[in-house]
């Protein structure tokens, strides 16, 4: 598709539309400048001096999709951990904005980078936007929080008692960084690092939340083990990531952490989301995975805002691209159709602090649209089936 010139206002048809929130039959949506301006569903003839695009009869436009847990520096190999090791930062940042594009091409408008090395989502983000790149839209939180010798201490984010955690803090605060990640247990990446144990206590869950909201940036909670799932609900965290609530004898979603969780309104990213045929799961969760998905329903049924984090780069079966393998697997969970795409948008930007630019077609969004054939209420595996993506009022694909 051709670009659109600064000035051209653009209305962009197609016979379906789901707009973060319902779905609608025909609809068009008008972009002027990078923005939408208008969106209409009552079949009425855009402004004469529109540049009219017609999708055609089996297309639905969509926001374009989030994916609130990625690691645009992990390569998706067998060995993500030596893999960051052979490259230098130079060679690693190519290697991101391949990921980033490897995204957007499946329609994924924003990723949210939960850890990387030397701060180098930021600088991908300053790089893509030196070049007039229309990537996708990062929200970066920098290296990752964590104890020494912890969980991903190999990213450089090691950080322990009062001083060093408010530095760590004001740091990402200073360079710009929206969300402060914190190993809250240990991790299957790091050697020595279990998912049973827990790496801060909560009154440093409490520094670092209370320190991160008085600086203006979000709290997400790397969260295994059933006491550091509950203490970072009490520290007051506004996303827990894979809240598998594992425990050395299996999976223990107990009712009270279940409760507090639906309580504190806090956002659950569960890690959904494999291509097929490229390796499976570690046996320690897939052994689990079944129970841990009956988890996850639970805190559904109980009203927990629940999206979907792929933790794209970990593994080779999750690619920077596996964001709509997440979406389908939200049926699992007793998601409908219409929940599931909700918490890919407009759910997802909500829990990323982008309500208002991100995740729905409203007048004054950013103009990132997903057009995909077929009708994604009535077969959520539509999603694969790409036609084309928007990113910032620029067809990217």
């Amino acid at each position: 598709m051709r670009v659109i010139e600064a000035d051209t206002l653009l209305a962009v048809r197609a016979s379906r539309l789901f707009d973060g929130d319902r779905g609608f039959g025909p609809s068009t949506v008008l972009i002027n400048d990078g923005k939408i301006v208008d969106v209409d569903t009552t079949g009425a003839a855009p402004p004469a001096h529109a540049e009219v695009l017609d999708l055609g009869n089996d297309v639905c436009l969509l926001p374009g999709l989030i994916d609130v847990h990625v690691h645009l520096a992990f390569n998706a190999s067998a060995d993500v951990v030596g893999g960051l090791a052979a490259v230098d930062d130079a060679q690693l940042l190519n290697q991101m904005a391949s990921a980033a594009h490897q995204a957007l091409q499946a329609g994924i408008t924003t990723v949210r980078d939960l850890g990387d090395r030397s701060f180098l989502a930021l600088g991908l983000r300053d790089q893509l936007d030196a070049w007039g790149d229309p990537g996708p839209h990062i929200v970066a939180s920098g290296p990752p929080i964590t104890t020494r010798s912890g969980h991903c201490h190999f990213l450089g984010g090691v950080a322990t008692g009062v001083h060093e955690l408010r530095a760590a803090i004001r740091e990402r605060a200073e360079r710009g960084c929206e969300v402060v990640t914190m190993m809250v247990s240990g991790g299957h990446l790091t050697p020595g690092s279990s998912v049973h144990d827990s790496q801060y206590d909560l009154a440093d869950l409490r520094l670092i939340t209370t320190e991160a909201h008085r600086l203006g940036l979000r709290t997400a909670a790397h969260v295994h083990n059933p006491r550091s799932i509950a203490d970072a609900v009490a520290a007051g965290v506004d996303t827990l990531e894979h809240v598998t609530f594992r425990t050395p004898d299996g999976v223990d979603a107990d009712a009270a952490t279940v409760a507090a969780i639906a309580e504190s309104g806090a956002v659950v990213s569960v890690t959904v989301g494999d291509v097929p045929g490229r390796g499976g799961m570690p046996a320690s969760i897939a052994r689990r995975l079944e129970i841990m998905i009956d988890s996850w329903a639970r805190l559904h049924r109980h009203g927990v805002r629940i999206v979907p984090g792929t933790d794209a780069g970990v593994s080779p079966s999750k690619p920077h691209d596996v964001l709509p393998y997440g979406l389908t697997a939200l049926g699992g969970l007793g998601m409908t159709n219409l929940e599931a795409l909700r918490a890919a948008t407009s759910v997802a930007a909500d829990a990323c602090g982008l309500t208002g630019r991100k995740g729905r077609l409203t007048p004054g969004s950013d103009a990132d649209l997903l057009a995909i054939t077929g009708d994604p209420l009535a077969d959520i595996h539509a999603v694969h089936d790409v036609a084309a993506v928007m990113r910032g009022g620029r067809w990217v694909r």
